[in-house]
């Protein structure tokens, strides 16, 4: 009898275990993501990323081309155990929308940081373009994740377009 408990202990306390370190590694991960993304936004404040598809007739331009900047963001267990509980009685993923957050944010500060390493200083006519990303593996399981691609028109300019 005392066997038994403790296989069916082992049996259930694993799959709890393992939930509770993704959890606990995916949320530290994640806020340390987020931290990175606040400072970088600070820093390019200053850079505009904009949808017009003209050019501000008060800014002078001197040069442009294209600017990108892509990600590929992957959902943790955690995450992806809490939507499929979510998807199968249905409502809101709330799991997915930082994961999302966090992919769109990230792909739109690489354009920009491409747009300043390229020496321009605005980028115009900014589009973002989102794709769900599974990978089947041969027991049959995907590997969970969203590519965001971040591309626009990258400006010089003769003077600080603010």
């Amino acid at each position: 009898m005392d066997a038994q408990l403790f296989e069916a202990s082992i049996e259930l306390g694993l799959p709890i275990a393992l939930l509770v370190f993704t959890y606990l590694t995916g949320r530290f991960l994640e806020q340390r993501h987020y931290r990175d993304i606040r400072r970088r936004e600070a820093e390019l404040i200053r850079l505009p990323a904009v949808n017009f598809r003209s050019v501000p007739k008060t800014w002078d331009v001197t040069e442009s081309g294209l600017v990108v900047g892509s990600v590929v963001v992957s959902v943790d267990y955690f995450k992806r155990f809490l939507a499929g509980l979510r998807m199968l009685f249905g409502g809101r993923v709330k799991s997915y929308e930082s994961l999302l957050d966090r992919g769109r944010r990230e792909a739109l500060l690489r354009c920009k940081e491409a747009a300043r390493a390229q020496g321009y200083q605005a980028v115009i006519n900014v589009r973002l373009e989102t794709s769900r990303l599974a990978s089947a593996r041969r027991d049959g399981r995907a590997t969970a994740g969203v590519e965001v691609l971040a591309f626009g028109t990258g400006l010089g300019l003769r003077s600080d377009p603010s």
